[in-house]
């Protein structure tokens, strides 16, 4: 028996009876999984401003022949490499080294199967749910829904209800292995019976649904994003850097700090999208619009004309050298770094982080020295290495990390 009371009595719109499948909303029956309409494939490894831009296009063709056209929702279905006889371009190491990062991404990352099977389980339990508390909804969040999964990423459920909540999973014949984690937020742990599927639900933390669909549109806004960061999450893991229950660095957390990187850049690859555009991402719009929210953000195209490789070098060299860890607050809602405070939040804190709906401090979790030393340590270390040598290689094991996901195909 799993008991979980509610965090936070989110109000719902609608009556106590079960809704009506003609009347409800496309995504409450079926979250919706399809990417913003205004994204185009594109290449993430030669990236040029276009000379002009037309009405239908979100992003622009590399003005030179690319080793990779990577499709911003989806694998890339080809690679080309230069060929033998070929001249090879002074800049080759920094695109070999983003040929690498785009190979890492295409191995890994989450498949539009893995999507599917993920959102038909969250719609049958849902259904389940609905059976009980009728006006109960259930979102899937995180990296499964933001664009930013990888092929092994758990899924994160949110279940948005209102009242206390006790109910039993164990007799659905589909679930099994549930398990109560009892945290600031409780997380209820299981499995689909007769799948590889793991599932996180929490009941009514609702930013999470609010800063999936923020991160799914930075996700989109430009194709470099997304293979950056599961790079970075990739390269974190293996210095073992990326677990906050152990005192390093959420995802989620590494997510924000590569995303302010990208914001600050010289020519940035990326705005600030709730400075830009705030009622779309408003903290007060209505769970139920949030969703529907973020597909009005129109295209963005950055003048910033980087390759994968050389935006991995900034981001190793800027947080191991340029950072002030000690000094600086990092805020992607405002796309900048501010000034650490003496508020609670920020005070005594080795690392600051702020949260871009709650504004509080996501890597609150690095609270000793010895973790925060061995964070700072690996930055300066990896980013001495992929300099020498613009070698992906160098800095993680990328042919075991490729066969270690191709066993999830």
């Amino acid at each position: 028996m799993c008991k979980v009371c509610s965090v936070n009595k989110v109000p719902l719109t609608g009556s106590s009876r079960r809704p009506n499948a003609d009347n409800t909303p496309y995504f409450e029956k079926r979250q919706r999984l399809d990417p913003p309409s205004h994204a185009t494939a594109s290449s993430a490894l030669n990236w040029a401003p276009p000379p002009s831009r037309l009405p239908h296009q979100a992003v622009a063709a590399p003005s030179t022949p690319a080793l990779s056209c990577l499709d911003p929702f989806g694998p890339s279905r080809h690679i080309s490499t230069p060929h033998q006889g070929q001249t090879v371009p002074k800049s080759f190491n920094s695109l070999q080294l983003s040929r690498q990062m785009v190979e890492l991404f295409e191995a890994c990352q989450q498949q539009s199967i893995d999507l599917e099977r993920k959102e038909v389980f969250r719609a049958r339990l849902q259904e389940d749910i609905q059976s009980i508390f009728s006006v109960a909804r259930l979102y899937l969040t995180g990296s499964s829904m933001n664009g930013l999964g990888c092929r092994s990423s758990d899924a994160d459920l949110c279940l948005v209800i209102t009242g206390n909540v006790k109910f039993n999973l164990q007799f659905l014949a589909y679930v099994e292995g549930t398990c109560l984690i009892r945290a600031k937020v409780p997380i209820l742990k299981f499995k689909e019976k007769g799948s590889d599927l793991e599932f996180d639900l929490n009941i009514n933390n609702t930013v999470g649904i609010r800063n999936t669909f923020l991160l799914r549109s930075y996700a989109h806004a430009d194709p470099r994003v997304r293979p950056m960061i599961l790079v970075v999450k990739k390269w974190a893991c293996h210095h073992q850097i990326n677990d906050a229950s152990k005192g390093t660095l959420s995802s989620y957390t590494l997510v924000l700090m590569v995303l302010h990187y990208l914001q600050t850049v010289r020519d940035p690859v990326l705005p600030s999208l709730q400075r830009d555009h705030p009622d779309c991402f408003s903290p007060c719009m209505e769970i139920d619009m949030v969703p529907e929210g973020s597909t009005h953000v129109p295209p963005y195209i950055s003048r910033n004309q980087s390759s994968l490789g050389e935006l991995l070098l900034g981001f190793l060299r800027y947080y191991a050298s340029e950072f002030s860890w000690d000094k600086r607050v990092i805020s992607v809602r405002e796309a900048t770094a501010f000034p650490k405070t003496y508020a609670q939040e920020w005070r005594k804190k080795f690392i600051c982080v702020e949260e871009p709906f709650e504004r509080n401090n996501v890597a609150r979790a690095v609270h000793e020295k010895l973790k925060f030393d061995a964070i700072k340590a690996q930055f300066v270390q990896s980013s001495m290495k992929l300099q020498a040598r613009r070698d992906l290689n160098s800095i993680l094991p990328l042919r075991a990390i490729i066969n270690k996901e191709a066993l999830r195909r």
